[in-house]
């Protein structure tokens, strides 16, 4: 891994959620009971994965699915940028490993992973550093690693869209760029889903998984 200069925007992230970390823990818990299609993605990820290796759950806030992978029988720990998030995380699942780090920066050696889980965590990066980011990714997982990325789902041009997230600035992406870019990283895209919003939720969701190319 090559340390660099973290990006001004991380350090507002970060804040941000770690002044909202307890609403923040309080909005989602229970969450996954109400969201079958999250439900369905995630077991698709646990079974892709379970017999391979070690895998990362990159943003994984308070620890919910990490847990809930766990579960599902993977060897899995949580990456987070916030530090309250963190404590809270480790708190509620104390036999679980959680540490600070930013997605453009890992500290995960080279092909290290087996897969990662990437939950409505990039969401907040501007669009020009995501594919630094994927090849990120692709550094830490192993050849025929999987990814399963979580995201809000733009529907017209260019592709990336900037909105009022309630915790701070986040883009929806068009899945056909984001698979773009994907690709340009070295990864395959093996399947998206694309769901229309709940009540209460502001756009469409969707959802991708990847395979690093050997």
């Amino acid at each position: 891994m090559t340390s660099r200069t973290v990006p001004t925007d991380v350090a507002r992230t970060r804040a941000a959620y770690d002044e909202m970390a307890i609403r923040y823990a309080e909005f989602a818990k229970d969450h996954l009971a109400t969201q079958p299609f999250d439900r369905a993605m995630l077991g698709a990820f646990a079974e892709l994965v379970r017999a391979d290796g070690r895998v990362a759950d990159l943003g994984c806030g308070e620890g919910r699915l990490t847990a809930h992978l766990s579960g599902l029988g993977l060897d899995i720990f949580g990456i987070d940028l916030s530090p309250q998030l963190l404590e809270l995380a480790r708190a509620q699942y104390p036999t679980l490993d959680f540490d600070e780090g930013a997605l453009e920066d890992l500290d995960i050696g080279d092909a290290a992973l087996a897969g990662i889980l990437v939950w409505y965590s990039f969401i907040h990066l501007p669009p020009e550093r995501m594919p630094a980011v994927l090849a990120e990714f692709h550094r830490i997982l192993e050849p025929g690693g999987r990814a399963l990325l979580a995201y809000f789902e733009a529907t017209d041009a260019p592709g990336v869209k900037p909105f009022d997230h309630k915790v701070i600035t986040a883009y929806r992406w068009s899945s056909d760029r984001l698979a773009t870019l994907a690709e340009q990283a070295g990864f395959t895209p093996t399947a998206r889903m694309v769901r229309e919003p709940d009540p209460g939720e502001r756009g469409r969701q969707a959802y991708m998984f990847l395979v690093k190319d050997r």
